[in-house]
């Protein structure tokens, strides 16, 4: 068995490396390192271990006159852009001494540098240091590069995070064309089951091997000896490379405790990713409050109701935003668990009594009520610390956690919850029911712009209804209820070649009014921020032609 402790306590221990070396220094750190950071005491330990100054890594960064060390903390390798930035800082800055912690390991860099020989030492990490001398302007000055596997970010004291690799994606059909074009025809993968290490991308073989490093580092610091099972094609590469691993072989042989890791393709639950089934208050609170900037796994809480600032049409307070990251309070953990493993009618609940007995530590006048736990009431509760800065202060954590909570229950777009769980179980039915082309044409009333008339009529026949009040799909809902169909289009009764035409057809019809749907958007959330600047053609102008057609099948 895996001992927990070891488990839970293995990002801090690997954070310890890096903060030994950060006294009288200017700290640079990537986002990905920040994220982990974040998780693991954030900014707050940085300084404690006596760093002078903790700053973003990019280019436009330097060290003050009297700052002549620098350490910086990246997640990638010592070379192209990251060592570009690097050269940067430094040129800017008056540095005598730089540390680098990279959470890439020197096997990968002797990979990544095309060195297939074994050598004694770190060379690639020797040269580096060398490159880093000559940037400060002086080979006498003292340079260090190491090895940190900081990727890993406890959530909780069962559950570890890997945000360094979270767009890390598994093969698709479309990559198995790809790979077999460069490769002679004799020699094609029939499936991606077939695929093998070298000939994946030199990038993704990068990330796999780091991945696969990162693992077997948490599995040494806690003397374990994995069993692996992979299921799906891109696990089968991860586990092989876990198993293939340089350092993996000894560990075995000396390793105490054991464990058994499951990897598991993402594509293969895109469905179960895509529903609305769940009813964690956690789950609820990551879909609708906004991200973190740089952050894969944390929100931004909106920190206004604990202040005397008014918030208005002409004025917008700036306020550093709160997050669900609550390591120092011990009341807190206990709540954070409480919201990540119960329902979100107890977990709410809990809330509440984390709010009441905070309150009556500092003798606040609350009034108890009982019943159904509201948005209104956890924000009254909040505001009773408003402007007490020294009960703000042994209270913040749960204080934050609370807001989210409150935020989350009255965000406008909640609402949206429940009908999209009532719009995949419909269309699960009629996946039984009809043709694949029979329930595409069953979406094309949702997607009717939120600009058309009120009063125009969604297509008869439809079982699923039309956009309409505040709980009507918007096209983030649209397109997750898209990956869900999708997702369960195995199910759909078979198709031949006529119905093959239709679900073409259908489909064209849904690309036309989902983009309608999106120009007609006055802002655009950042998922659809991300996924325009991907794919143009999803915010371009339709013809005049396309727009008519599309109007009149979708909005009636």
């Amino acid at each position: 068995m895996l001992p927990a402790e070891g488990f839970t306590c293995f990002p801090g221990k690997m954070w310890d490396k890096v903060l030994s070396k950060v006294k009288k220094a200017v700290v640079f750190m990537d986002d990905k390192c920040a994220e982990s950071l974040h998780w693991s005491g954030g900014a707050n330990i940085v300084f404690e271990a006596g760093a002078r100054n903790l700053k973003q890594f990019s280019s436009f960064e330097a060290g003050g006159e009297n700052e002549p060390k620098a350490v910086f903390v990246v997640s990638t390798l010592l070379k192209g852009r990251t060592a570009d930035i690097m050269k940067d800082i430094i040129g800017l800055s008056h540095f005598q001494y730089c540390v680098v912690f990279t959470t890439v390991a020197h096997s990968i860099h002797l990979i990544a540098n095309n060195v297939t020989a074994e050598l004694e030492g770190n060379p690639v990490f020797e040269k580096f240091e060398e490159k880093l001398c000559e940037w400060m302007g002086d080979m006498n000055y003292t340079a260090e590069v190491m090895h940190a596997p900081v990727v890993f970010t406890r959530v909780s004291q069962q559950l570890l995070l890997v945000p360094t690799f979270a767009h890390l994606f598994p093969l698709l059909p479309q990559d198995l064309d790809t790979i077999n074009i460069k490769r002679p025809e004799k020699k094609r993968f029939g499936s991606l089951t077939d695929v093998d290490m070298p000939s994946l991308t030199p990038e993704l073989q990068i990330e796999i091997k780091s991945l696969a490093s990162a693992v077997n580092s948490m599995f040494e610091f806690t003397s374990t000896r994995e069993e692996s099972f992979a299921v799906g094609p891109m696990s089968r590469l991860i586990a092989g490379e876990l198993a293939n691993h340089p350092q993996a072989k000894n560990r075995r042989k000396t390793s105490t405790n054991k464990a058994s890791i499951v990897f598991i393709d993402r594509t293969l639950d895109l469905t179960g990713a895509a529903g609305h089934h769940g009813d964690s208050l956690v789950e609820k609170i990551l879909t609708v409050l906004r991200r973190l900037p740089g952050h894969t796994a944390d929100v931004q809480v909106d920190m206004l109701e604990l202040t005397n600032l008014q918030r208005t049409p002409d004025c917008q307070p700036t306020l550093a935003p709160g997050c669900l990251a609550q390591t120092q309070s011990p009341t807190a953990r206990l709540l954070w668990e409480t919201m990540l493993v119960s329902k979100q009618k107890e977990a709410v609940m809990e809330v509440r009594r984390q709010l009441v007995e905070a309150a009556s530590k500092e003798n606040l006048p609350i009034k108890m009520s009982l019943g159904r736990v509201t948005a209104e009431q956890l924000s009254s509760y909040v505001q009773l610390f408003r402007s007490n800065w020294e009960a703000l202060e042994r209270h913040c954590e749960v204080l934050q956690l609370a807001l989210a909570t409150a935020q989350t229950l009255r965000h406008p777009t909640l609402p949206r919850w429940d009908t999209c769980l009532a719009l995949e179980r419909l269309l699960l039915q009629a996946l039984g029911d009809s043709d694949f082309a029979g329930v595409l044409r069953q979406l094309l009333p949702l997607m009717k712009p939120a600009a058309a008339p009120a009063d125009q009529k969604p297509v008869s026949g439809s079982s699923l209804g039309s956009r309409s009040g505040e709980d009507e799909c918007g096209p983030d809902e649209l397109l997750v209820l898209l990956v869900y169909l999708y997702s369960l289009a195995a199910e759909a009764q078979p198709a031949d070649d006529e119905d093959e035409e239709e679900v073409e057809k259908v489909e064209r019809e849904l690309i036309g009014a989902l983009t309608l749907v999106i120009t007609r958007e006055a802002e655009l959330s950042p998922l659809l921020q991300k996924l325009t600047g991907s794919f143009p053609w999803l915010v371009s102008v339709l013809t005049e032609e396309e727009t008519s057609s599309t109007t009149k099948s979708c909005v009636g």
